[in-house]
């Protein structure tokens, strides 16, 4: 990035705050200070190239995977406002897949079957959208274990569960008295939970009062989803109700700090309304640190309060391929007075954004988003602050440890904007700057800055493989930048979000790689592929295909009219549908295609489109059963065919449907190459 552009940005963003600031006595930001201080500590460019160039000459080497030859990590990096999850290889950079998780796809047919769209239900009826934001994956001893994949959805608040087998989404829980749920979905250290953090507090339970009194009478849910060791199955075992802040960014203890969790906060002023200027008044916010084997421990003896609640719980059966909505109808909400010394704040600079915990859990980083400084503190101090009771007063009643009992250091000006820390083995932390944009490696117990390097542009999440964890993998760094403007061929008004590859092996941070990501990632996840690999499903056994409207073979296909329902029993195999031929439907029927792929070989899926249908082509994978609707308006003959490109003969694999007038006599018949099919 050039001088010029990285102070307009630096410059565009302090102005906003002054701006916002005049005329409202003692309602000011230095954040424009803090720039100017920033670029003279950091100095002009000397107007030398980096001896290292903006990729170095062997990066291509490095991220290069020849012809046949396999990436050796996955990268799963969240699709943000497209509602879905990424799966990339790495080094690579290639797109593997895009999960359907939060939002309906039209490619896959999620959310447009019959099957799949109980998996978009909530308590406001189908949402077809969502804001996907944070992956994370199920971890077995400190380290990730391939298993699931766990994210959030801001809009709507819902947890989602990916199986790691079947790169599909498996369940996904609506969070209730939440909104913008944010300060999700990271899992401890043995997935014993996934965490899901309101960012908006709201009126708990949801009542109608005026916006103006929000002070003292909003609140923030925290709630704890257990999970199911063997089958991944969440629910929701409690909501902590907490006092009316935003709550940002969580992320769990581990090794010496396990049963704690820790969440950012801001807006601590509880404004409602020009929060860029109202909700960063004060000097600090906080750190949440929420001891959950004490609130464990105080529910499985009967503490806590159900509630009402209405929420959605929405799973997946892989044998009937069928998903299902529960609605839950009660929660069970702690008070943090009755649970005494299992919460507590810990003063941070204003603003924190990311709240991250590092390997051996005893250091825990705030990254004060409008403070050219990051606050480090200390697990092992704030345990003895505990125990000393070194309090600075309290809110809400929740006791507020002194900073300097907990604080274990500030690094200083490392650069502006910090947002998101990742972790390597050696002791080092690696920042994202989202002002000056760039990546900065950093000692934790030294507080030095130990290399920085820029990125193209804005740079928000960053993600190491394994990076949440006890183990993080030194190998790569993978940023996620908002801005590209000149970095790839220009696409119209709007261009494509960017990540970038580090090589963080050596002591120097080493560019590899740019790439194009799908919607705005948030987040990502990374795990070495050999992890994954052998456990990923093939296909679904045609055997155990328990859909009820599922069939075995073509000689059980049928088509059977039930009042205005007509009910099509179809397979699919390389290449021709049975039947093909349908003839006895009328203009307002509602016509059901029950389709199963006959297929059991890998890498074979069929897909299925029917003119005039109101909704997507269905891909079926090989064993699977899927059903899709279509309501003819128009009598006439009209065709449907396969969608996927599956044999040499896939133009011919297609078939017709009669349709006639409202009343009319023609029966009922299908046929495959004249015969019933069965009778061939």
């Amino acid at each position: 990035m050039s001088f010029l552009n990285r102070f307009h940005n630096l410059s565009a963003f302090g102005a906003i705050y002054q701006k916002a600031a005049i005329g409202r006595a003692g309602k000011t930001i230095s954040l424009f200070a803090i720039a100017a201080t920033f670029l003279i500590s950091c100095g002009p460019p000397t107007g030398k190239k980096d001896s290292r160039g903006a990729i170095a000459g062997n990066a291509a080497e490095k991220v290069y995977v020849a012809p046949g030859e396999l990436d050796s990590h996955y990268a799963f990096i969240s699709g943000g406002f497209s509602g879905q999850l990424a799966v990339y290889g790495l080094p690579s950079g290639r797109l593997f897949r895009v999960i359907p998780v939060f939002s309906q796809d039209p490619e896959k047919g999620y959310g447009y079957s019959e099957e799949t769209k109980p998996m978009l239900m909530t308590s406001h009826g189908l949402v077809p959208w969502g804001d996907s934001h944070h992956p994370d994956i199920s971890q077995t001893k400190g380290s990730v274990d391939g298993r699931w994949v766990f994210i959030n959805e801001n809009n709507t608040p819902r947890i989602a569960r990916i199986s790691l087998e079947t790169f599909e989404t498996e369940e996904i829980i609506e969070i209730p008295n939440s909104a913008g749920n944010h300060s999700s979905s990271f899992v401890t250290e043995n997935s014993e939970y996934v965490v899901a953090g309101t960012r908006f507090s709201v009126p708990f339970p949801q009542k109608d009062m005026p916006i103006k009194d929000m002070k003292g009478n909003f609140s923030g849910a925290l709630s704890f989803l257990k999970v199911d060791q063997e089958t991944g199955h969440m629910n929701i075992e409690f909501q902590i109700k907490m006092p009316g802040f935003n709550y940002d960014l969580s992320h769990p203890g581990r090794g010496k700090s396990h049963g704690w969790f820790f969440f950012s906060t801001y807006n601590t002023e509880e404004a409602n309304s020009l929060m860029e200027v109202n909700a960063s008044q004060n000097d600090k916010d906080f750190i949440a640190a929420i001891n959950w084997k004490k609130i464990e421990e105080y529910v499985a003896n009967g503490g806590g309060k159900k509630v009402p609640a209405n929420y959605a719980h929405n799973t997946w059966d892989d044998d009937t391929h069928t998903a299902t909505t529960v609605m839950k109808k009660e929660v069970l909400v702690v008070e943090p007075k009755d649970v005494p010394g299992a919460i507590f704040f810990l003063p941070t600079a204003k603003s924190p954004h990311g709240c991250d915990v590092d390997p051996t859990g005893e250091y825990i980083i705030g990254n004060g988003k409008l403070a050219a400084a990051m606050t480090v503190h200390s697990f092992t101090k704030m345990q003895k602050a505990i125990e000393d009771k070194a309090f600075d007063g309290d809110a809400y009643g929740i006791p507020i440890i002194k900073f300097e009992a907990v604080n274990y250091g500030v690094l200083d000006q490392p650069g502006l904007g910090p947002l998101h820390t990742e972790f390597d083995t050696r002791g080092n932390g690696y920042t994202t700057f989202f002002i000056s944009s760039e990546v900065v490696k950093w000692n934790i117990k030294d507080l030095k800055v130990i290399d920085r390097h820029a990125v193209y542009y804005s740079v928000g999440h960053l993600m190491i493989p394994g990076g949440n964890s006890q183990t993080p993998d030194d190998k790569y760094l993978v940023a996620m930048n908002k801005i590209t403007k000149d970095r790839y061929l220009p696409t119209g008004p709007e261009v494509c979000q960017s990540a970038q590859l580090f090589d963080i092996s050596g002591e120097k941070m080493e560019l590899l790689l740019d790439f194009p990501t799908i919607g705005e990632p948030h987040y990502a996840a990374g795990i070495a592929a050999e992890k994954i690999m052998s456990k990923s499903k093939k296909i679904y056994s045609l055997e155990e295909n328990t859909h009820p409207y599922g069939v075995k073979n073509e000689a059980e296909t049928r088509v059977e009219r039930k009042g205005n329902e007509v009910h099509i029993y179809m397979t699919m195999i390389r290449s021709h549908f049975s039947p093909d031929n349908i003839e006895g439907v009328q203009v307002g029927d509602k016509v059901f295609f029950h389709v199963t792929n006959l297929e059991q070989d890998y890498d074979v899926p069929h897909g299925i489109s029917m003119i005039g249908a109101n909704t997507s082509e269905l891909l079926i994978m090989p064993g699977r059963t899927t059903t899709f609707t279509w309501e003819p308006k128009e009598v006439g003959v009209w065709p449907f065919y396969c969608t996927d490109f599956c044999s040499a003969l896939h133009q011919e694999m297609q078939g017709y449907v009669r349709v006639s007038p409202k009343g009319s006599n023609v029966p009922i018949s299908f046929t495959l190459d004249g015969d019933i099919p069965g009778d061939l």
